[in-house]
C-alpha cells in the first residue's frame, strides 16, 4: 500500500510540473510578443556644433581663393612633404595645408595672422592665454591619433567661439606673435589629460601657495661684556634618550605619511591610456631672447598654463611653424621632449621649408686659399653662391578684431566651469549676476566632491564695494572682504551670524574714520577696539558686559538705558613724549562692580616699575550722617622711585572728578560703538538685498541715466538740424509770416510774395555793397592820416617809429586791396545771384502755377 501510494504521488507531481511547465511556457510566449512590439530608436549622435552650417558668403576673397604665389607655396609645401616621406618612411604625414572654412587648402603659415590688440592685458603672454583659454569652448579632435583636415581661421574660430587644440595654438600664436614674443605653433604628442583638457587631478590655481624665500636670521655679534647665560643643570644622558626617542616617533610618523601619500597617489593615479604617446595635440611654444624671456617654455592653449620644455605631459613634436616658416623636427623623442634642443637655426635637428629670413645661420668656412682676394671679390662670390629663397605669402585672414564687449564677457556666453582636484571653479562675466559675482570656487572634502568644504567667491563692480567672500561650511566662518569706499569703512567682516551681540570681527579703513577704529572685536560676554593714529594716544580698548535681563524685541530699540550692562571698561595708550612718564596714563580701568578706577602710568626710564593709582568711588558717611567727599582711603597710590610729597587730596579729588567724566564719555563711547555695530549689520542686510552695481560713467552701454540723456540730447539735436534745414530751405517764409499765412495762393498774392522777396534780396545786396565800400572809404581815410602824420613828423622820428609806420602801411594796403576785390567780385555776382532767385521763385511750386504766364 505504502509503495502504491508513493507511485500515485509521484505521478502527481509529474503531473503538475507538466502543467506548471506548459504554464510557463505560455507566459514566456506572451511575454516575448509584448516584448516584441516595443521598439527602441537609437538616436543618432548629435553634436553641440555643426561647421557645415556655418555661413561662408560673407568671407572675403582671400578665404576662397588662393593667389599665384599661395599656389606656387602649396606647390613647394607639395614637394616638400615628398621629399621627407622619402626619406623618412616611418614618420607620420606632415600638417601642411589644411582645408579652411570655404574648402580651400591654405599653408599652415599664412593662417597665422599677427596682431596687437588694444587690450592692456594681452600685451602679456599670461594675459593672452588666459583669455584664449577662458573665450572658447574646446572640442576633441575627431581622431585623436591623427591632426585634423581643416584648419579654419582665427576670425571665424572668435566668431562662434570653439575649436580644437590647432585652432586654439593659432590664434593664441597670433596674438603673441603680435606682442613681439618668439612664438610658434607645435603639432606634437601629449599626454591624455592634456588633450582632453582633463584637469580633475590638478590642484586648483587659486589654491597653489606661492612659495615663500626662507629669510636668513642675522647672526648678532656676541657682546663684549655680555651676561654669561645660566648654566644648563639638565642631564645630557636624558636629553640624548628624549632626543632619540622623538627622532623614533618622527621617522615612525614620516613612514607613515609617505605611506599615506603613496596610497593616495596610487588611488589618485589615472588608468593606463592604450592610446599614450600616439594621441596628438598642438600647443604654443615660446622662445627665450624676445620681450626678456628668460628661459623657452610651452603654453597649454585649452587651459593657458606654462609647462617647462622639459614636462612629463609633452611626449614628442613633429613640427613647429609660424607666420614666415615651417620646421620639422628631425631629432629623437625617445625621452619625450626632455633632450630636444629648440635652436631653429640647426639644419641638422630642425629641417626648414622655405629658405627665407628664418634660415640657419651657418658660419663661413676660413678662406685661406683667399686671402689675396679683396673685400668686393668675396662679397660678389658669396651672393653668387647664395639661393633664392621663397618669401612667405601675406596671411589670407582678415585682421583680428575684439571688441571691448567681447573681450569683457570672455566666456562663451559669460559662463565657464572648470573642474579641479576635490574643487570646481565657476566664472561669469561682469554684470551677467546681478550681484556682481564674476569666480565661484568650491572645495571638497572628498575627491567625489559630494561634501563642500569651502566657498570662496569674488565680485566685482558692487555698489557696497564688498571684493571677496570667503564661507567654511565646517566652522559656518563667513569672511567678507571689501575694497576702500565702503559707508562705514568697512574693510573686513568676519562672523558666524548675522544676529547682533554674537562673536564677529571687524576691521575697517583708519584713513577714513575719525575714531582712526583699526578693528572691532565682538562676543557676547565682551569687545575689543583697535585704534590707530589717534590724538590722545588710545590705541585698545576692553569692555566687559554682564548679562541682560531681557533682551529688546527689535534691535533698533536699543538705547542706552537699556543696551548691555558693562562691568569694566579697560583702556590702553601709547606714550606720549609731552608729558612725564610718571603722569603719562598707560592703561586706565574703570571697574563698574567694584565702583574703581585703576590707573597704571607708563615706566621710566632706567625703572622696571610703573606707578601705579586707584580710586575709590564709593561715598562713606561719619558719624553725623554727613557724606564724606574725599578722603586719604579713597585714593591709593604707588609713586615709582620718587622722593616726592603725594599730591593733597584736593588734586587727587579734581583727577577724581576728571576721571569720573571720562568713564561717562568710555560708557557712551561703548554704546555708540554697540549702535554701529548694529547700523552696519542692517545696511549690510539692506545691501546684500538689493545687491546694487555700479556703473562706470564711460559705460555708455550699461549706464541708462547717460544712454537716455545721450538719446534725448542726440534726438533734440537732429530736430534743430531738421528745423533749421527747413527754415533754411523756406526762403518765402518771412514773406508769408507777414500777410498772415495763406491757406489758398491766388494770383495777385503770388505776383506780391515775388517782389517782395527780390525787392528784399536786393535791398541786401545793395546793402552788403554799401558795407564794402564804407570799410573800404574807412581804411583809405585812416590810411591818409597816417600818411599826413608821418609828413609832418618824419624829421623826428626814430628807427622804430619808422618800421612801425611801414608795418602799419603794409597792413592797411593789404586791407584795401581784399575789400577792393570783394567789392568787384560782389559787384560781378549780384546780378547773377539776383536773376538766379528770380528762376527759383517761378519754379517754386507755390507760385508757379500762377506765374507761368509771366516767365
Amino acid at each position: 500500500m505504502e509503495s502504491s501510494e508513493e507511485e500515485f504521488v509521484s505521478l502527481l507531481e509529474e503531473e503538475e510540473e507538466e502543467l506548471s511547465s506548459f504554464h510557463l511556457g505560455d507566459e514566456l510566449q506572451d511575454l516575448e510578443e509584448k516584448l516584441s512590439q516595443i521598439q527602441v530608436h537609437i538616436p543618432e549622435a548629435v553634436y553641440e556644433f555643426d561647421w557645415s552650417s556655418i555661413d561662408t558668403a560673407s568671407l572675403p576673397e582671400s578665404y576662397k581663393t588662393n593667389s599665384s604665389k599661395e599656389q606656387m607655396l602649396l606647390q613647394v609645401a607639395n614637394n616638400f612633404h615628398r621629399q621627407y616621406a622619402h626619406l623618412c618612411p616611418d614618420r607620420e604625414p606632415l600638417f601642411l595645408h589644411p582645408i579652411n572654412e570655404c574648402a580651400v587648402e591654405k599653408f599652415v603659415s599664412t593662417t597665422v595672422r599677427p596682431t596687437l590688440l588694444p587690450h592692456s592685458e594681452l600685451y602679456n603672454w599670461d594675459g593672452c592665454a588666459r583669455f584664449v583659454a577662458d573665450y572658447l569652448t574646446m572640442e576633441p579632435l575627431l581622431s585623436p591619433i591623427t591632426p585634423p583636415g581643416y584648419l579654419y581661421s582665427p576670425t571665424t574660430i572668435l566668431r562662434y567661439q570653439r575649436g580644437n587644440c590647432f585652432d586654439f595654438s593659432v590664434l593664441l600664436c597670433s596674438l603673441l606673435i603680435g606682442a613681439g614674443y618668439d612664438a610658434y605653433c607645435v603639432n606634437g604628442y601629449a599626454t591624455r589629460e592634456i588633450c582632453m583638457m582633463d584637469e580633475s587631478r590638478e590642484v586648483c590655481p587659486l589654491l597653489q601657495k606661492s612659495k615663500q624665500v626662507p629669510v636668513e636670521a642675522t647672526k648678532q655679534k656676541p657682546k663684549r661684556y655680555a651676561i654669561k647665560p645660566p648654566r644648563d643643570l639638565r642631564s645630557k644622558f636624558e636629553l640624548r634618550q628624549e632626543a632619540k626617542q622623538e627622532a623614533i616617533v618622527q621617522a615612525a610618523e614620516e613612514k607613515q605619511r609617505k605611506e599615506q601619500d603613496e596610497r593616495t597617489a596610487e588611488a589618485e593615479k589615472p588608468h593606463p591610456d592604450p592610446l599614450y604617446g600616439l594621441r596628438v595635440h598642438a600647443w604654443v611654444l615660446v622662445l627665450s631672447g624676445k620681450r626678456e624671456v628668460p628661459e623657452s617654455f610651452f603654453i597649454d592653449p585649452f587651459t593657458g598654463k606654462s609647462y617647462a620644455t622639459t614636462d612629463d605631459y609633452f611626449l614628442g613634436i613633429e613640427s613647429v611653424w609660424n607666420h614666415r616658416n615651417y620646421w620639422v623636427n628631425m631629432q629623437d623623442c625617445w625621452n619625450a621632449c626632455r633632450d630636444l634642443q629648440f635652436d631653429l637655426g640647426d639644419p641638422v635637428r630642425w629641417e626648414f621649408m622655405l629658405l627665407g629670413s628664418d634660415k640657419p645661420l651657418l658660419s663661413l668656412p676660413e678662406m685661406e686659399e683667399e686671402e689675396d682676394l679683396g673685400e668686393d671679390e668675396v662679397e660678389d662670390m658669396i651672393k653668387e653662391e647664395e639661393p633664392k629663397g621663397f618669401d612667405m605669402p601675406a596671411s589670407w585672414v582678415e585682421q583680428i578684431q575684439i571688441t571691448p564687449k567681447e573681450f569683457e564677457t570672455r566666456c562663451p556666453l559669460g559662463v565657464k566651469v572648470i573642474q579641479y582636484k576635490s574643487a570646481k571653479l565657476e566664472k561669469w562675466a561682469p554684470y551677467l549676476n546681478g550681484s556682481g559675482l564674476i569666480t565661484r570656487l568650491t572645495v571638497y572634502e572628498d575627491p567625489d566632491c559630494t561634501k563642500v568644504l569651502e566657498v570662496k567667491e569674488w565680485f566685482k563692480n558692487r555698489e557696497d564695494m564688498m571684493e571677496t567672500r570667503e564661507l567654511n561650511k565646517q566652522t559656518g566662518v563667513t569672511m567678507e572682504f571689501f575694497m576702500p569706499g565702503h559707508v562705514q569703512g568697512l574693510k573686513a567682516h568676519i562672523y558666524k551670524t548675522m544676529d547682533p551681540e554674537t562673536e564677529r570681527t571687524m576691521e575697517f579703513y583708519n584713513e577714513t574714520r575719525v575714531d582712526g577704529l583699526q578693528k572691532r572685536v565682538e562676543t557676547s560676554k565682551d569687545m575689543m577696539e583697535y585704534f590707530e593714529g589717534r590724538s590722545d594716544f588710545l590705541y585698545y580698548r576692553h569692555v566687559e558686559f554682564g548679562k541682560r535681563i531681557k533682551k529688546p524685541a527689535n534691535a533698533l530699540a536699543i538705547t542706552e538705558t537699556n543696551a548691555r550692562p558693562i562691568l569694566k571698561i579697560t583702556e590702553r595708550f601709547h606714550r606720549n613724549l609731552h608729558k612725564p612718564a610718571d603722569e603719562d596714563v598707560a592703561e586706565r580701568i574703570f571697574s563698574f562692580v567694584e565702583e574703581k578706577i585703576l590707573l597704571t602710568y607708563h615706566c621710566k626710564e632706567n625703572y622696571i616699575t610703573p606707578s601705579k593709582r586707584e580710586f575709590n568711588k564709593r561715598s562713606d558717611v561719619d558719624s553725623t550722617g554727613n557724606k564724606i567727599v574725599m578722603t586719604s582711603d579713597r585714593c591709593i597710590s604707588y609713586q615709582a622711585g620718587s622722593t616726592e610729597k603725594e599730591k593733597k587730596l584736593f588734586h587727587l579729588y579734581e583727577m577724581m572728578l576728571h576721571l569720573m567724566e571720562e568713564e561717562k564719555l568710555a560708557r557712551h563711547q561703548v554704546w555708540e560703538s554697540e549702535m554701529e555695530i548694529l547700523e552696519i549689520l542692517r545696511i549690510r542686510e539692506e545691501e546684500e538685498v538689493a545687491s546694487k552695481l555700479t556703473v562706470s560713467i564711460y559705460d555708455t552701454e550699461r549706464n541708462e541715466k547717460s544712454k537716455e540723456q545721450r538719446e534725448a540730447m542726440e534726438r533734440l539735436q537732429q530736430e534743430e538740424r531738421q528745423r533749421q534745414v527747413e527754415q533754411d530751405l523756406d526762403y518765402l517764409a518771412p514773406f508769408l509770416i507777414q500777410v498772415g499765412g495763406v491757406d489758398k495762393m491766388t494770383k495777385w498774392l503770388a505776383l506780391r510774395l515775388k517782389e517782395d522777396c527780390l525787392s528784399d534780396f536786393k535791398h541786401r545786396l545793395v546793402d552788403k555793397a554799401n558795407l564794402i565800400q564804407a570799410r573800404f572809404e574807412k581804411e583809405t581815410q585812416e590810411l591818409q592820416k597816417k600818411q599826413q602824420w608821418y609828413q609832418q613828423n618824419q624829421l623826428n622820428m626814430t628807427l622804430e617809429d619808422e618800421d612801425a609806420y611801414l608795418n602799419y602801411c603794409s597792413d592797411a594796403m593789404f586791407r584795401i586791396r581784399i575789400l577792393e576785390l570783394r567789392l568787384s567780385r560782389h559787384k560781378e555776382k549780384a546780378p547773377l545771384k539776383y536773376m538766379a532767385l528770380e528762376e527759383k521763385l517761378c519754379k517754386d511750386p507755390r507760385l508757379s502755377e500762377h506765374l507761368r504766364f509771366y516767365i
